[in-house]
């Protein structure tokens, strides 16, 4: 066992010593082969990459923008129903309607709910009105009719009392005279003269009564009867106000409700394309389709007028101060050639950006369009924004060019040999970058330098080094 042991490690270390020697044969034999024919290798890559010649010439710097056509003057059809409605039907986007023609419906169910309440509530509300106000009329007349009739009639009847009363006393007076007389005489007796004498002084004593019975009653009784009688009145003016107003109030809402029953059935007001209105990623607008809601003041439907067109798009806020009314536009719509418009209007506030979808903030930038034959909202729109044009510039690829820490640079061809050339660069249009200083009209550059250049692939390797290194120490 200890034999086999020794022998299978000397003969894994054999294996090791040949792959090793293998290796250093082969990278020697690749140091050699560098060192006598690496110029020459680089020579014939260099030789096999693509060549641009520098030329003076015009370029336009812009910012493209992905839009859609709409209109600028559209006929807005606004849900004139209050709260939450469902859409029953709706006339398909891109239809061609007559004035007059049905182009959508909301379900009436719930206002004809509320039409058949409302009426029920604003008859019982009159019913009660109606009822009062004779109540009012009739206490109206309670307070004449008792201070010219029932007053009167009891004044009347309690002085008459009062008239007989007195007539009663003088009566027993009298008799009680003659008695006393007769009982002088002998002919009556004490008592008959004593019971004379009790009814004097209880006639007297009705008298009294009477004159204050009547005395309270001009005085007290009449007071609190016509309290009485004005405090009926005002209660039952209230009560009728009362159901009056309900009555008023529920009728309103009655007729209301028959109104909003009208506007369920939403018309065409012109004849004309009807559209449905694309809400904006921000907004939390429903679409209008059949079983979607609506709210009242929403804009269901639009009636755009396709002579007056326009597309807005959205423009970075990093290029937005650059934009300006006026600025040359170039238009491309499908399969049309493209044709030139100017900006007429730059928002001033940023358009919110979508939840869930990006950070960017962007404005809107409306261009508008000419009459044109054909146009239809939601046409997709190429929009290129003209920045600045220049002319007899020095220009180069953008292929061309590589940025390192120290700036940009390329390469110069002269003949069989290349130069690094830094250069001082401006503005691009994503094909060629002006140059401000750093190669002349003539030279010749190449391109994809990356590529074919050795020197540039050591210098972005360098360069992704350090980068990297930069990034851990700050990370560090």
């Amino acid at each position: 066992m200890s034999k086999s042991y020794h022998k299978d490690g000397a003969s894994v270390w054999s294996q090791l010593i040949v792959c090793c020697l293998l290796v250093g044969l082969s990278i020697g034999g690749y140091l050699f082969a560098k060192s006598d024919q690496g110029e020459e290798r680089v020579n014939l890559d260099f030789l096999k990459a693509p060549i641009h010649v520098v030329r003076l010439g015009d370029m336009a710097v812009s910012v493209t923008e992905q839009g859609s056509l709409e209109s600028s003057d559209n006929v807005e059809i606004i849900c004139q129903v209050r709260g939450q409605n469902t859409v029953t039907w709706a006339v398909e986007s891109g239809t061609y309607v007559e004035e007059g023609d049905v182009i959508l419906t909301l379900d009436t169910l719930y206002i004809d709910e509320q039409i058949a309440e409302r009426s029920k509530y604003a008859h019982w509300a009159r019913s009660g009105a109606e009822h009062w106000k004779a109540s009012v009329a009739k206490n109206q007349l309670a307070i004449p009719e008792y201070l010219e009739g029932r007053f009167v009639a009891e004044l009347t009847g309690m002085e008459k009392d009062l008239v007989i009363a007195e007539a009663d006393l003088l009566t027993d007076q009298e008799l009680l005279k003659y008695v006393q007389r007769q009982y002088e005489r002998g002919y009556e007796s004490r008592d008959q003269v004593e019971q004379h004498r009790r009814s004097v002084e209880f006639t007297k004593l009705r008298i009294e009564v009477l004159k204050s019975d009547i005395e309270v009653f001009k005085k007290y009784t009449k007071e609190y009867e016509l309290a009485r009688l004005e405090g009926e009145l005002k209660v039952s003016q209230a009560q009728f106000e009362a159901n009056d107003e309900r009555a008023m109030a529920d009728a309103s809402r009655r007729d209301r409700a028959v109104e909003e029953k009208e506007y369920c059935t939403v018309r065409a007001p012109k004849s004309g394309l009807v559209i449905h209105p694309s809400a904006a990623a921000w907004k939390d607008a429903p679409d209008i389709t059949e079983g979607g809601t609506v709210f009242r003041e929403q804009v269901m439907l639009l009636m755009p007028n396709l002579d007056k067109m326009q597309v807005k798009v959205g423009v970075h806020e990093a290029l937005i101060d650059d934009v300006h009314p006026d600025m040359k536009v170039y238009v491309k719509l499908p399969d049309r050639e493209p044709f030139e418009c100017k900006v007429s209007h730059v928002a001033d506030i940023a358009r919110p950006p979508t939840i869930g979808v990006s950070n960017i903030v962007k404005y809107d930038v409306t261009v508008e369009i000419p009459k044109m034959d054909g146009l239809k909202p939601g046409m997709t729109a190429e929009v290129e924004i003209v920045m600045n044009e220049f002319t007899d510039q020095v220009l180069l690829p953008v292929e061309s060019v590589l940025e390192f820490g120290s700036g940009f640079c390329c390469w110069v061809r002269q003949g069989n040999s290349i130069s690094r050339r830094i250069v001082e660069l401006a503005d691009s249009d994503e094909k060629m970058v002006r140059v401000l200083s750093g190669i002349q009209a003539g030279e010749t550059v190449i391109l994809n330098p990356l590529a074919y250049v050795e020197e540039a692939q050591d210098a972005a390797l360098i360069n992704f080094e350090q980068t990297a290194a930069e990034a851990v120490e700050e990370e560090g």
